[in-house]
C-alpha cells in the first residue's frame, strides 16, 4: 500500500501523508445490509429494513476480490444487524480465505455458544459487540429493551469459548460518560478491548443528538480519562478534536474520511465517511465500471477531499494544529460549514457557531431505512430521550429505486437466540 501519486514527500509525518490519501484504504466500513432487530435511537444509518436492492452474494464476493487485489488490510463489516442477513457467514468465510481480515460489529443478538467457538478459531476474524450502557438502565433507553442482557449474553459465549481481545464499543453519551470505569470493568471481565466512539449527529442520531452528546465539561471528563487509560482503549479517530485540550490521544488524530477510509452502503454506494452517508458525500458505487478500485482512486470528490485544506476560520485558532477542524459529519449534520468549528469545539467555538446557525436547516441523510413503527414506549428512568421521527427523505442514489413500502419480513424470522 502507498500513497497516491498526488501525495507529498514521504519524508512527512505519517499523518500529514495520510491527509493527502493511499492508493487503498487502510480499512474500510462496509455496511451489508439496512436489516436489524434493533431501531437504537442514534443509529447513524437509520437502519431497519433491508433494501430490496442490496449488493448479492456473487457481487458481495467481487468486491471483496478487488479488496484482496487492493491489499486493504482489514474491513470493518456492520449494518443494521450483519448477522441476520442469511449469507453472512458465507461472505466471512470468503472474506479470510482470501486474506482480507474482517472485523464484524453486531448487537450480538446471533452470538451463541456454538457460534462463539466458531469464531475463536479464526485468525482473521474480530468481533465488536455494541453496548452502550453500563446498566440495563442506561444500555435499553437508547438500544432498546432486552439489549442490554442480549449484549452481556454475546459477551460470555465469547469469552467462555475463548476468544481474546474481542472488542466492546461504546458510544459516548452524556448518560453513559459517568460509567467509564464500568465499561473497563466490564471488558476486564470478560477479557476483552474497550472501544468507545463518538455520538454524530447522523441518521437517527441527529434526533437525539441535541439530548445525547456530552456536555462540555463531560467532554474534558472522557480527555483526562483516556489520558489515563488510552494506551489500552481504543478510540479511532472518533476524539481528535479532544487533542486541543493538550495531549494528543491514541489513535489516528485526523479525518480520515476518503483519504484512509470510507463506506460502502448496502446497495454499493461508496460514501466518504461511515457518518456522512449524503449525496454531499457519495463517491461513486460498485457496480459500476472499473468497480470500487476506480471510485476510490479516480473519484472526484475523494481528490477533492486529499487536496490540501484552508481550515478557514480554524486556522486561526491556537490549536488547530491538534484538532485540525475537527469532525466532517458532526459540522455539516448540524449545519455548520465544514471549514468552521466543529460543534463540540473545546475552545467553545462550536457552540458560538450553532447558536448563530439555522438548525433547522440542517441537512439530513439521504436515506431511511426505519422500522414503520410508533416509537416505543418509555418507562420512567434517569434517561431523558424524547425520540422524534422524521418522515423518509425517499432520496435514492443513481440507479437505485426507492421500495414502495415496507419490507414486512422480520431479520430474525425463523431465529431463536440461546437463552443461556
Amino acid at each position: 500500500m502507498t500513497a497516491l501519486d498526488t501525495s507529498p514527500p514521504s519524508t512527512l509525518p505519517l499523518v500529514d501523508q495520510f491527509q493527502y490519501g493511499l492508493n487503498s484504504p487502510i480499512c474500510l466500513t462496509w455496511e451489508l445490509t439496512y436489516a436489524c432487530n434493533l431501531s437504537c435511537v442514534h443509529c447513524l444509518s437509520s437502519s431497519g429494513r433491508r433494501d430490496p436492492n442490496e449488493l448479492t452474494t456473487d457481487e458481495c464476493k467481487r468486491v471483496i476480490d478487488e479488496l484482496q487485489r487492493m491489499q486493504v488490510f482489514y474491513v470493518n463489516i456492520g449494518g443494521g444487524e450483519p448477522t441476520v442477513r442469511p449469507d453472512f457467514w458465507e461472505l466471512l468465510d470468503y472474506a479470510t480465505d482470501h486474506q482480507v481480515g474482517v472485523k464484524f460489529s453486531t448487537n450480538g443478538i446471533k452470538i451463541t455458544p456454538e457460534v462463539a467457538q466458531r469464531l475463536a478459531a479464526s485468525d482473521y476474524v474480530d468481533v465488536q459487540i455494541s453496548l452502550d450502557g453500563a446498566t440495563a438502565e442506561i444500555n435499553d433507553h437508547v438500544r432498546g429493551p432486552g439489549s442490554y442482557d442480549t449484549a452481556i449474553r454475546a459477551l460470555s459465549n465469547l469469552s467462555e469459548a475463548g476468544f481474546k481481545d474481542f472488542k466492546i464499543s461504546v458510544v459516548m453519551t452524556r448518560q453513559n460518560v459517568d460509567q467509564l470505569d464500568d465499561f473497563k470493568a466490564i471488558a476486564d471481565k470478560y477479557g476483552a478491548q474497550l472501544r468507545l466512539t463518538r455520538l454524530r449527529p447522523s441518521g437517527r442520531g441527529a434526533d437525539v443528538w441535541d439530548e445525547l452528546h456530552m456536555t462540555q465539561p463531560q467532554q474534558r471528563q472522557l480527555y483526562d480519562w483516556l489520558v489515563l487509560h488510552g494506551e489500552n482503549v481504543l478510540t479511532g479517530d472518533s476524539f481528535f478534536h479532544l487533542a486541543a485540550y493538550g495531549e494528543s490521544l491514541p489513535g489516528l488524530n485526523l479525518c480520515g474520511a476518503g483519504r484512509v477510509v470510507c463506506l460502502i452502503d448496502p446497495v454499493g454506494d461508496v460514501y466518504a465517511c461511515p457518518f456522512a452517508i449524503h449525496d454531499n458525500f457519495l463517491a461513486g458505487n460498485v457496480r459500476s465500471e472499473g468497480g470500487f478500485a476506480t471510485v476510490w482512486r479516480e473519484s472526484e470528490l475523494f481528490t477533492e477531499l486529499r487536496s490540501p485544506q484552508t481550515g478557514g476560520a480554524c486556522t486561526s485558532c491556537s490549536a488547530y494544529d491538534a484538532c485540525r477542524g475537527g469532525c466532517m459529519a458532526a459540522k455539516f449534520f448540524t449545519g455548520l460549514p465544514l471549514d468552521g468549528p466543529d460543534p463540540e469545539c473545546v475552545k467553545g467555538y462550536g457552540e458560538e457557531a450553532l447558536a448563530n446557525a439555522s438548525r433547522g436547516d440542517a441537512p439530513k441523510s439521504s436515506l431511511d431505512h426505519s422500522h414503520r413503527t410508533s416509537p416505543r414506549p418509555r418507562t420512567s428512568g434517569p434517561v431523558p430521550i424524547t425520540l422524534t421521527r422524521r418522515p423518509p427523505d425517499a432520496v435514492a442514489a443513481p440507479g437505485v429505486s426507492v421500495p414502495d413500502r415496507a419490507c414486512a419480513e422480520s431479520p430474525l424470522a425463523g431465529f431463536t437466540p440461546d437463552q443461556q
